[in-house]
């Protein structure tokens, strides 16, 4: 509990940096990024604070350039995953114990560090592990502070949060982290949510096993050194790379796993909740399974929208990343009315978009993470080609000789229930079905219900009773709404994320309905002048 003379205003969002032609930041990174693409970073394990080398090692090298190593990563097994479950346990007792300031000070110090001189060695990590574009980089290590203080802030909120007190008793709630572990297992894609997965937890007290993904260990390899350099605790966080199978077999099924923080897959989700539930009698606890999984994310333009703003909304959300985001646009309902205009719109600014080297700061768009991505989205436009439901409107083409590369493509379906309209891709493929005007109610539903999935939504309208009634239809479609934008972009403490159906537990990162999961309610009573009656007045004759 927090001391009541300490309290944490409530943060700002970390500003962005622009990295202008000419500015000191611009060249700072391009500095850092010849530094790390010249080496080849060996990276351990951290078990109870300690570097652990193993003789099992994967390489990882850069997406848009696929035979460039940056670093070799050695992977735990059996040995050393139970090893990390006891550091782990072994910590619990003087974290738990720690005041929450000195706890908190840990995190709200990591965050100034990225907020300054760290910032280029997590921004140039990431461009180069992930393939992300400068700012698109830039946005992921801004929202990795906004997590660490907003968690910071959002733990305290909860904290206050005391049962009413009446004449001569005093009622307080203690908040406790969970009694075991918690098991992170977090994605590519971000280096903030690498990062916050299993550090969220950690705010209010709890210790963890951290599997980092294997295509973006290099970033989070950097976040975690940070983290010890900034006094966390040995054995608070446990940084165990790994393959699924020996996480599911020795830490997921451990009878002290208290909590799975996760992100990835529905499938992967699933899985894990299923292996839970069939051994939920071995658990020391009921564990509590947090996770953000996959999405077929959506625009929806109403005739009345304004052509301009919606084929900028497509094209940024469709193709920013590499259309690799949780919340990336996949599927777009265009009324036929303005198809014509949209269609020329989005032909002329997706041919124009680069897609290459991250390093050249005018690319658009790099590589998608990694070969297996690559067949993926290849096999999706080679299925396109040859299907008399679909035509590409732009763009269709991969080349992997050098990297990963997708061009950004569009493809036309003539039916929503087309694979590409229902599937999700995770890559620059945009499915668009276009819809008759006076079919708008009975596509908004074919837009609900098509998909498994509820992450994220837009839709682009100017007749504000079309808003209403397009709101109302998509309800329950999204966890993240919005009304002319993108569908992409949500910012902590500002947008909270998480969607529902196939699409996670809708546990929004980085606010209290998150961080409340990581916490077990301790409720005291204390009597002041207690009663010595034992029977009650009512029971009287007379």
């Amino acid at each position: 509990m927090p001391n009541a003379y300490f309290t944490i205003e409530k943060p700002v969002n970390d500003p962005f940096r622009s990295y202008l032609h000419g500015s000191a930041e611009r060249a700072s990174l391009k500095q850092e990024l010849r530094r790390q693409e010249e080496q080849v970073v060996d990276i351990p394990l951290i078990i109870g604070g300690k570097e652990v080398w193993t003789d099992t090692k994967i390489e990882v090298t850069m997406p848009h350039n696929h035979q460039h190593v940056i670093a070799r990563c050695c992977m735990a097994g059996e040995q050393e995953l139970k090893a990390a479950v006891d550091a782990a346990l072994a910590a619990k007792q003087d974290w738990e114990e720690m005041p929450w300031e000195h706890r908190s000070a840990i995190f709200l110090k990591a965050a100034d560090c990225i907020t300054g001189s760290y910032r280029d060695v997590l921004n140039a990590s990431t461009m180069l592990g992930q393939s992300k574009t400068v700012f698109q980089s830039e946005i992921d290590i801004a929202e990795l502070t906004d997590f660490l203080r907003f968690g910071v802030w959002a733990a305290q909120q909860i904290f206050k949060d005391q049962p009413l007190s009446t004449a001569g008793i005093w009622n307080r709630q203690d908040y406790r982290p969970l009694d075991g572990f918690v098991c992170a297992i977090s994605p590519f894609n971000f280096t903030s949510i690498g990062g916050n997965l299993p550090t969220a937890p950690a705010i209010v007290g709890n210790v963890s096993l951290w599997k980092p993904s294997r295509t973006a260990v290099l970033s989070n390899y950097y976040y975690m050194k940070l983290l010890q350099w900034c006094g966390l605790p040995d054995g608070v966080i446990n940084f165990v790379p790994c393959s699924g199978p020996d996480m599911s077999r020795y830490v997921i099924s451990h009878p002290k796993m208290a909590g799975f923080h996760f992100t990835g897959s529905t499938d992967v989700f699933q899985r894990v909740w299923k292996q839970v539930g069939e051994h939920i009698a071995q658990y020391a606890n009921y564990p509590r399974l947090v996770g953000e999984t996959g999405g077929k994310d959506f625009i929806f333009a109403h005739p009345s929208a304004d052509v301009e703003p919606l084929v900028a909304g497509l094209i940024r959300g469709s193709f920013e990343f590499q259309g690799q985001k949780c919340s990336a646009c996949s599927r777009a309902f265009i009324p036929v009315s303005l198809w014509p205009q949209v269609r020329q719109r989005l032909e002329q600014q997706t041919a124009a978009l680069k897609v290459g080297d991250v390093q050249e700061f005018d690319s658009f768009m790099g590589a998608v993470i990694d070969q297996a991505s690559f067949e993926t989205c290849k096999g999706y436009l080679e299925r396109a080609k040859a299907s008399s439901d679909c035509e590409i409107v732009t763009g269709g083409d991969c080349d992997g000789s050098k990297g990963w590369f997708v061009q950004p493509t569009i493809l036309l379906c003539k039916t929503p229930y087309y694979e590409s309209m229902v599937e999700e891709i995770f890559g620059p493929i945009l499915s668009v079905y276009v819809y008759e005007d006076e079919k708008l109610e009975e596509t908004l539903e074919i837009c609900d219900k098509a998909s498994p999935y509820a992450l994220t939504g837009g839709i682009f309208a100017q007749d504000r009773q079309a808003i209403v009634n397009m709101e109302r239809a998509l309800r329950h479609a999204a966890g993240n709404f919005y009304i002319n934008d993108k569908c992409t972009g949500a910012v902590v403490g500002q947008q909270p994320f998480g969607g529902a159906r196939a699409s996670g537990t809708n546990d929004k990162a980085g606010t209290w309905l998150n961080m409340v999961r990581w916490l077990s309610a301790h409720t005291v009573k204390e009597t002041f002048n207690p009663s010595s009656a034992i029977t009650y007045p009512y029971m009287a004759e007379k």
